[in-house]
């Protein structure tokens, strides 16, 4: 380091009194935002009994730390402002000893810019200096600077421990009218626990997001639990206002690489960052991590210039027409809905962008997380036309171009199976269900979650297979108009010419002990759409069952029929079937050739134009199909 101007910037060191005894009663002091929060300067003033520390006003963007009043001792002091209540600041707030400055966020800055929010003094943590003089902001950028320009006096705490980020994070030692050497460490968070719910949870979370897509995280057992589930990705990237010990795992899996942004690209992009000991010093002179301020990093044009950005906004509750209540107290990662919409704004306007709202399905007191209704509940989040998916450990509830009927069946059918029938009659008694609405009670807890796969097929078509659900009955119906009349009789042996609600609820609710239906989906336009169904019925006393199957027309010839057939077989032998029976008219030839193509003898008779095929499962014979994910 340059001697002068090490010995420069020395002279400005001074104690935590010395600055304090500049402090004029009713001056507005700036902090430094989160776990950057400039601790030293922050008890020294709680605890001083100067005469000049009186009707302070204190700010801080988001507090997490000491400068969060405890009791009204120091209401003679300061009153704290704030921005942001996370869990820490929550509770203060609600007993009225801290003041809430709603806003969205990418705009904080134009209020401290136009001196809209006065600063006198600005406390900022900052690292030692380098040979050149110049200090990093480390893990909060934020808004910083403007408060600097605004401020008549800016001190800066130097903390050894905090990490040198790169960014726009460099400040002089010239910029700071005098320096305090920290005494405190930084704020440190640990590591959050996940349990069996939030890995399943995020599991479902994980399946929908694809390879090349750009990701915004926030702290929590949801995220913590997404990184084992993402790690397999490829070419993710990170834009996101807070960077956590499970973007840091995320990134040394090698599933981040930042290519396919078009903004920042190659680099994480980050306002703050709080976390572990270890984060801190993982992130120390690390280049693959890009600190902005929140007029950047929170601006939806700059966020919706990414592809297939992915907001995951963890939820309290939600109701069955799309609503949501966000977070209050101990776990509230966000202040307000205005907090989420930026990323929900960004998402919406990114090519290929979703907005995915997940929560368990039951709070830690067995109550249900999906109601009839929210209008009750504080920290609503009222922007259900924009959403496109609420995911719970028991599936994915696609809303996107869905009726408020279709969005409370998607709805019941990822509820806690146990909670299911009472939110059908309380929608049947709200007129959101059909007063015939069928449910079968058991069905919740039979649901044959583990046949889910996907599979790819010629030209690249790529389908996901599952066991259907009663929320599926639109998506068949409109399946069932697709077809052709000659499709339509080969299916049913009948010119069947409509298919209405009544016929197909009880198509699409069946007891998966005796039936089971596999349907197939593909993704348009971001939108699942069932393009085939297969499905087997256990016959007398179960030992064999009927089978029958369907493709879309302008998907057939694909194999697509032909891996269903494979799927129901390994699905009936694992439950004990000891084989089919199918009733195929003779001209039917497409669908004489997917059972001639199974793994097992077929017995065939004619009897008045129809096939009558027997196949018996040989317990030798593998009849399972290749299957992935």
């Amino acid at each position: 380091m340059s001697e002068n101007v090490s010995f420069e910037w020395k002279q400005k060191i001074v104690s935590p009194e010395d600055v304090l005894a500049k402090i004029e009663p009713g001056m507005s002091i700036f902090l430094s935002t989160g776990v950057a929060e400039p601790r030293t300067l922050v008890k020294h003033l709680m605890a001083s009994d100067q005469n000049n520390l009186k009707d302070l006003e204190l700010i801080q963007l988001l507090s997490l730390g000491d400068a969060i009043p405890l009791d009204e001792r120091y209401s003679q002091k300061y009153r704290l402002k704030t921005f942001f209540s996370v869990w820490v600041a929550s509770e203060a707030i609600t007993a009225g000893r801290i003041d809430l400055i709603p806003g969205r966020f990418f705009k904080i800055p134009r209020l401290f810019r136009s001196g809209v929010i006065n600063v006198d003094a600005a406390f900022i943590q900052i690292t030692p200096p380098d040979e050149r003089g110049f200090c990093s902001l480390g893990v909060a950028v934020d808004v910083a600077r403007h408060a600097m320009e605004r401020a008549t006096l800016v001190v800066g705490v130097i903390n050894d421990q905090f990490p040198r980020t790169f960014g726009d994070t460099f400040i002089h030692v010239d910029d700071f009218h005098y320096l305090v050497q920290s005494t405190e460490p930084p704020i440190y968070f640990p590591r959050w626990h996940v349990d069996d719910v939030f890995d399943k949870l995020a599991e479902n979370v994980a399946s929908t997001i694809e390879d090349g897509s750009c990701l915004s995280f926030f702290q929590g057992a949801l995220f913590e639990a997404l990184v084992k589930h993402l790690a397999r990705k490829r070419h993710l990237g990170i834009h996101s206002l807070l960077l956590t010990d499970a973007v840091m795992d995320l990134m040394k899996s090698g599933a981040v690489t930042n290519r396919r942004k078009r903004t920042f690209r190659g680099k994480s992009l980050v306002a703050y960052a709080q976390g572990t000991p270890e984060l801190m010093r993982w992130l120390d002179g690390n280049p693959l991590i890009e600190f902005q301020g929140i007029d950047v990093v929170a601006d939806p044009r700059s966020i919706w210039l990414n592809d297939r950005f992915v907001a995951i906004i963890p939820a309290r509750k939600v109701d069955l027409t799309g609503e949501v209540a966000l977070h209050v107290g101990k776990g509230n990662v966000t202040r307000s809905p205005g907090e989420v919409q930026e990323l929900l704004a960004g998402a919406t306007l990114s090519y290929g962008g979703r907005t995915i709202i997940a929560l368990p399905s039951r709070n830690l007191k067995g109550e249900s997380n999906i109601l009839l209704s929210i209008k009750d509940l504080p920290n609503q989040f009222s922007n259900r036309e924009f959403l496109d998916m609420i995911i719970t450990e028991y599936g994915v509830a696609s809303l996107t171009g869905r009726t408020i009927r279709e969005r409370a069946l998607a709805l019941i059918d990822i509820a806690h199976p146990d909670d299911r029938g009472n939110l059908v009659r309380q929608a049947k008694d709200a007129n959101i269900l059909y007063r015939d609405q069928i449910y079968l009670t058991e069905s919740g807890h039979l649901y044959p979650e583990q046949i889910s796969c996907t599979h790819t097929f010629k030209d690249h078509l790529t389908v996901y297979f599952r066991a259907i659900k009663p929320s599926d009955e639109d998506d068949m119906r409109r399946l069932f108009y697709r077809f052709s009349d000659r499709s339509v009789y080969y299916r049913y042996f009948s010119p069947i010419k409509t298919m209405p609600h009544i016929k197909m609820q009880e198509y699409v609710n069946i007891d998966y002990r005796r039936t089971m239906s596999i349907v197939g989906l593909i993704e348009e336009a971001g939108v699942e759409r069932i393009i085939a169904e297969g499905r087997y019925v256990c016959m007398g006393d179960g030992s064999f069952a009927d089978t029958a199957f369907i493709v879309d027309e302008k998907l057939q010839g694909k194999g697509i029929a032909t891996f269903l057939l494979r799927l129901l077989i390994q699905t009936a032998q694992k439950r004990g079937i000891r084989g089919f029976k199918a009733d195929i008219l003779t001209d039917n030839k497409s669908m004489i050739k997917v059972f001639e193509k199974t793994l097992f003898p077929v017995k065939a008779t004619v009897s008045q134009g129809i096939y009558e095929l027997t196949i018996p499962f040989d317990s030798e014979t593998n009849g399972s199909p290749e299957t992935e994910g």
